[in-house]
This record gives structure tokens, C-alpha cells and sequence, in this order.
């Protein structure tokens, strides 16, 4: 099948074969003619199958009729993240090459001054994250009650970013006969909440298994120690192995670790780029622009860079850290094998993370191999080793706390350990032979200190208190000044004259 079959425009079938595609992907295949008839639709296919053209090659078509107003777009599209919804413009600068179509892009990061004067020439499409969307309308700049088309995009991402009560309350604002399309990769038990919601008599639209993953990526799980700077060392390895490594992405869960990974690996003489949702968006856009021209190779990234990033290349996908939510591994790995291509993804896994290990492979119904044979390899002693010294996690000083039997098996005889003697045992005079050493011989003994754990008068020092006391009430020792008196308190004391009152006067 051809696109000149779904009952496209000859404007984009132009443009689609302009791009140099022929053929239709099965979620394009199915999706395009009911959107064209105007149905409700809910599409479930894996990442990197044409979703994205799914949606947007119909709404070219549709919106070829009528025109836009002022402060009302036609069509609305909610994305996730900035990234996304950059992306989806693209699409529709790329596909509508040939319509004066006006494409707004209301994202965080920008100036709200140029979205503001896009949205008042009137926008045939609005594509927007939801908290910017709902500043404008807070702000009195924007009317969504002459919105035709909703999609809603990376249904389940939105479930998880908890952007649900912001697109109920957009719902509510737009007209009740529009038409919704929703679409998602993966397939929990909440979007079928959301698509009775917000869907009515919808037409599902699934070409694969909801949360499955395509058969050209191959993957694979290797084991490591749970330190940071082991799993560092681990996926380093892991680099320099890969074979055909053109690009990758590099996965971690948190944003901090993300600009520790990306640190470590420039440092190792790397070229590598940091992607995470505390950059500013200009930063964020031109980590991206590097990364599609190959100015960088690997890019270390969070769960931003998780959804819907269209970069065809990306020959390798490696989680540094386990997903602890099993969707989001469907993702990641999706930005690979994209268009039919071959990929390859590893996963870093340490003790800790098993049980994320289990969920995922629960969630795609399948096995994921391990390389060099699984966390059996991986040595307890670099895993469990028991915090030592007084730092916490520092390591433990050579011989520190070697046993007597230990200490003459490492380098040479050490000294034994001086033992100490409790404060109520007798203190035992060593022998004389012992005693004296030679240097101790030639150091003259001092006679007015007084030895040791001894009192002056001879017996024994209990406590340092009662030593104290023991000083003050010895009338032989100085307390204090003793007689001596310093100079400043033999200073005679000025006393204020007093101040006269009128009586005595």
C-alpha cells in the first residue's frame, strides 16, 4: 500500500514523497483513514513506527479547508516535554511545505512576547506542554473554543508527569463536538480510564502488543557493582567493546547523576553531551542539534530524552541505571532501531536493581539475556563490602586493622599492636632487659613530672576529675595566679560623677 491510497491530499502525498518515503507503517496504515472520517481514535504502537505522521499528515489534509482567527487555533496537540513538542513542529514544517499553514509553539523557556503575537495573527495548529498552554489562557490571550482536533500525545508520559488534572481542566475549555485522537506506546490500566474520559466511540487502533518491543533491537543485561565509580568503570567497558557504535544515548534515573556521568566521561577524553530537565531550553535545543549533526557522540541523558525523540542514527541505548518504572524501559530502548533499523541496547544491573529487572521483563513478556553470565560474576566482596574507618565510605588504610597472625603476611614485620591497660588493672612493669630501649637510655629522666597513670603522691590516677580536684586541694602547687596579681586589676576604679539634681541645687 502507497500513501496515495489512504485518501490523502495530493499536497502531502507530495510532500511525504518529496522526504522520500513510499510506504505507510502499519500504525499510518490503519490510523490515517479513520482520522480522515472524522472518528475518535486510540492508537497503541511500539516507539519508532510513525506515530507522530500518524496524526499529522491526516490534519494537514483537514485543515486545508477554512482558516484560523485570532487568539482561536483549529487544531490543538499536548505534549509532554519541550522536546516533543519542537519535534512535532518539525514534522509539520517538514509535511506542509506545500499550505500556509500558521504553527504555534507554546513551550516553556521561551518568551511569552513572540508566542503571544503568534497566537494573535491566528494559528491553524497550537502545539503545546499543558503548564504553558493554561499561562496564556490564564493571561486572557488565547480562546480554545474554536478548537476542531485534540491530540493528545504520549498518553501514558502524561499520566506519569501528572499532567492529567491540567488536561481535564483544558478538555472542560474546548467544544464538545471536536474530535480526540490518543496515542500511546505502551498500554497501563489508566489510559483506558483516560480514553472513556475523553473519547467517544473511539476506534483502537493497535499494531503490536501494548508495552512490547520491537524484534530488531537486540538486548542484553550486564552486571555490575553497586559503587558509582564500578558502574562508571563498567559502562566504559562497555563503550569501548560496543561494535558498530555510531552514537548512543545514556540513561540515568536522577538528573544529578546525569551531570556526574557526563563529567566523568568528558574527563575520560569522551565526546559527550548532558541532557536533563533543569537546562534552560535554548541549552537543551542546541545539546540536541549537536547530537543529530554527530558533533557529540554520547549523550547522557534522563527520562527526558525518553519520549518521542526521533533521532533515526542512534546505533546503541545503555541504561546506566534500571528504570524503576517498567514503561519508561520500553521508551528508552525505543529510541534505537527506529524505521526498520537494527539497534542494540545493554542495561547496566546491580544487585539492588533485580527487582526492576524482573518488572520489565514481566511488563514485555520476555527474557532479556545476560552478558558474562549474570551477577553470580560479580564479586561480593566489591558489592557488600562493609564500610570501613572512621569516614564514612572511605577505605580502609593498609594494615590498619590487620590481626597479629596478619600483620607479618603483608609487607614485612610490623610493629604489635600497644595494648591498653584498663584504669583499674596495676600497671606492670616490663622487664629490665625489655624496658630500656636506646633511645629511651639516652633521654634523661625528668624528675619533677610525675609518672604516667600516677599521682604525685604515688597512687594511683582514678579519673581525670578527681586528679583535679586532687590539684586544687594540694597546697604545694600554684592554683591559679597564686601571688601574683596582674596590673590591670591594681588600676583604681574611675566611678561616674553623679548627677545633680534641682532640689540640691
Amino acid at each position: 500500500m502507497s500513501f496515495d491510497t489512504l485518501g490523502l491530499s495530493d499536497k502531502v502525498v507530495a510532500a511525504v514523497k518529496a522526504v522520500g518515503y513510499t510506504t505507510p507503517t502499519p500504525i499510518q496504515e490503519q490510523a490515517i483513514p479513520h482520522v480522515l472520517a472524522r472518528r475518535d481514535v486510540l492508537g497503541l504502537a511500539q516507539t519508532g513506527t510513525g506515530k507522530t505522521a500518524s496524526f499529522t499528515l491526516p490534519m494537514l489534509t483537514i485543515l486545508e479547508k477554512g482558516r484560523a482567527r485570532a487568539r482561536m487555533p483549529r487544531t490543538l496537540i499536548l505534549e509532554p516535554t519541550r522536546e516533543l513538542a519542537a519535534q512535532v513542529q518539525e514534522n509539520f514544517d517538514r509535511y506542509g511545505v506545500n499550505h500556509k499553514l500558521t504553527v504555534a509553539l507554546l513551550i516553556g523557556g521561551v518568551s511569552f512576547d513572540e508566542q503571544d503575537k503568534k497566537i494573535t495573527r491566528g494559528a491553524d495548529v497550537l502545539i503545546a506542554t499543558p503548564g504553558r498552554l493554561l499561562d496564556h489562557f490564564e493571561r486572557g490571550r488565547l480562546l480554545l473554543t474554536g478548537v476542531e482536533l485534540l491530540v493528545i500525545d504520549e498518553a501514558d508520559r502524561m499520566l506519569d508527569m501528572g499532567f492529567i488534572p491540567d488536561i481535564e481542566r483544558i478538555v472542560k475549555l474546548l467544544p464538545q463536538n471536536r474530535q480526540t485522537m490518543l496515542f500511546s506506546a505502551t498500554m497501563p490500566a489508566a489510559i483506558g480510564d483516560l480514553a472513556a474520559k475523553f473519547l467517544n466511540d473511539p476506534v483502537r487502533v493497535e499494531v503490536s502488543k501494548p508495552s512490547s518491543t520491537a524484534a530488531n533491537i537486540t538486548q542484553r543485561l550486564v552486571a555490575s557493582g553497586s559503587k558509582p565509580p564500578e558502574k562508571r568503570a563498567t559502562l566504559r567497558r562497555l563503550i569501548n567493546e560496543a561494535e558498530g557504535l555510531t552514537n548512543a544515548i545514556i540513561f540515568c534515573n536522577r538528573k544529578r547523576d546525569v551531570a556526574t556521568l557526563h563529567r566523568s566521561l568528558e574527563r575520560h577524553g569522551y565526546s559527550a553531551g548532558a541532557l536533563h530537565g533543569d537546562m534552560d531550553q535554548h541549552a537543551r535545543l542546541r545539546t540536541l542539534d549537536s547530537f543529530r549533526d554527530g558533533q557529540i557522540t554520547l549523550l547522557v541523558a534522563s527520562d527526558v530524552a525518553a519520549r518521542g525523540l526521533d533521532i533515526p542514527a542512534v546505533s546503541h541505548i545503555f541504561n546506566f541505571d534500571v528504570p524503576t518504572h517498567a514503561e519508561d524501559y520500553v521508551h528508552r530502548i525505543g529510541r534505537t532501531g527506529r524505521a526498520g533499523r537494527s539497534g542494540e541496547s545493554l542495561t547496566i544491573v546491580t544487585k539492588p536493581e533485580t527487582k526492576y529487572v524482573q518488572a520489565i521483563e514481566k511488563l514485555i513478556g520476555q527474557d532479556i539475556a545476560w552478558s558474562d553470565g549474570g551477577l553470580a560474576d560479580v564479586s561480593e566482596e566489591a558489592d557488600e563490602a562493609p564500610r570501613r574507618g572512621r569516614g564514612r565510605g572511605k577505605p580502609e588504610r593498609a594494615g590498619s586493622r590487620a590481626t597479629a597472625g596478619e600483620a607479618g603476611t603483608e609487607t614485612g614485620e610490623r610493629k604489635p599492636r600497644r595494648s591498653r591497660r584498663r584504669k583499674d588493672e596495676p600497671e606492670v612493669q616490663p622487664a629490665a632487659e625489655e624496658s630500656v630501649q636506646p633511645e629511651q637510655a639516652a633521654r634523661p629522666e625528668r624528675k619533677d613530672r610525675p609518672e604516667p597513670n600516677r599521682q604525685p603522691d604515688g597512687g594511683e590516677r582514678r579519673s581525670r576529675r578527681p586528679k583535679r580536684q586532687d590539684d586544687l586541694e594540694d597546697a604545694s602547687r600554684a592554683v591559679g595566679f597564686d601571688d601574683h596579681v596582674p596590673a590591670f586589676l591594681l588600676r583604681p576604679v574611675r566611678l561616674p560623677r553623679p548627677v545633680e539634681t534641682a532640689e540640691e541645687v
